[in-house]
């Protein structure tokens, strides 16, 4: 478990800042980018869960999503290195197939789409459309930092973070079901 007794350290005030494996980088190097972005995600997430009226379930969902948001952190902050001197928590196949299964449960219930879905509707479907695109922003942002140092970053970070994306946007539809979808009609006021 963390252990937080200081909350400013003030060794970040020279443009550096720790991974998870104690060692120092710049704050313009790509993890960082990846991680932080990640936390703007989970950090929107909370405010779905402020300001929108969603069932128990979904609320569930999110929650969980939240949590697994500080592992996919977690793991993008901790480079990949053969024999660590300590197990660093890493995403798993199974967070990804656990998004996948959620998608599947909840797409079940729409309708076919026809055309891309424009984000509005309630204001939970709004922002949980504002939410997937924060997310993949972060997977944008992950894939950056998978290119820029290869095997040193977990590519299941990405994954995740492209399942989570998809998840979200079924469930902003989801959260539609009773309005329906806006959707786009190509070239409509030309």
């Amino acid at each position: 478990m963390v252990n937080l007794t200081r909350i400013y350290t003030k060794t970040g005030d020279d443009g550096t800042t720790s991974l998870g494996d104690m060692s120092r980088t710049s704050k313009n190097d790509p993890r960082l980018e990846a991680y932080a972005t990640v936390d703007e995600a989970n950090s929107y997430i909370g405010v779905v869960l402020t300001v929108a009226n969603l069932s128990d379930e979904v609320r569930k969902l999110l929650v969980r999503v939240q949590n697994d948001l500080f592992d996919v952190g977690a793991d993008l902050c901790t480079p990949v290195v053969d024999s660590p001197q300590y197990e660093p928590l890493r995403v798993l196949e199974s967070q990804v197939s656990y998004l996948e299964e959620q998608i599947d449960k909840y797409n079940a219930e729409l309708s076919p789409l026809k055309s891309f879905v424009l984000p509005s509707g309630t204001p939970a479907s709004a922002h949980l459309h504002v939410a997937r695109t924060v997310v993949r922003r972060a997977e944008r942002r992950t894939w950056q930092a998978i290119h820029a140092f290869g095997e040193g970053v977990n590519k299941l970070t990405a994954k995740y973070l492209n399942r989570l994306s998809d998840l979200l946007f079924v469930l902003a539809r989801f959260e539609n079901k009773s309005e329906g979808d806006q959707l786009w009609v190509p070239g409509k006021n030309r």
